[in-house]
């Protein structure tokens, strides 16, 4: 009898810790889209493609550059200026830089509305 009730208790876990999986892969999920869910890895890794060319581009030449000066230097081989429904921006200072994706595309309130990453090299999400 031990055993049945023990079989019982082991299932009741399982089934819990089932539950809690599931609820928490819908809050990570941006709208439960999983091809959303690739743009923002993908933006996440572009920024951070983008924040060490300009730390590169720093080193070389003593300074910060936009994305288009960025290319033609050849610090930065990334063709585009946007990835899905995020395009990116930079902001360039004389001690510091910040890359910024924007989200333009239909209303999600799941999906980040920006993106930014600084000289800190940290990943920002508003």
């Amino acid at each position: 009898m031990s055993r049945f009730f023990g079989f019982i208790a082991l299932l009741m876990v399982v089934a819990a810790g089932a539950g809690i999986y599931v609820r928490q892969a819908k809050t990570v999920s941006a709208g439960g889209n999983p091809s959303a869910n690739v743009d923002i890895v993908g933006v996440k890794h572009d920024l951070m493609t983008i924040a060490q060319a300009e730390r590169t581009h720093n080193a070389l030449r003593g300074g910060y550059a936009s994305l288009d000066d960025l290319r033609s230097s050849g610090d930065l081989s990334m063709a585009r200026n946007n990835r899905g429904f995020y395009n990116y921006s930079t902001e360039v200072t004389d001690s510091g830089f910040r890359v910024t994706a924007i989200y333009s595309g239909p209303e999600n309130p799941l999906a980040p509305k920006s993106l930014s990453i600084d000289q800190s090299m940290g990943i920002i999400q508003e």
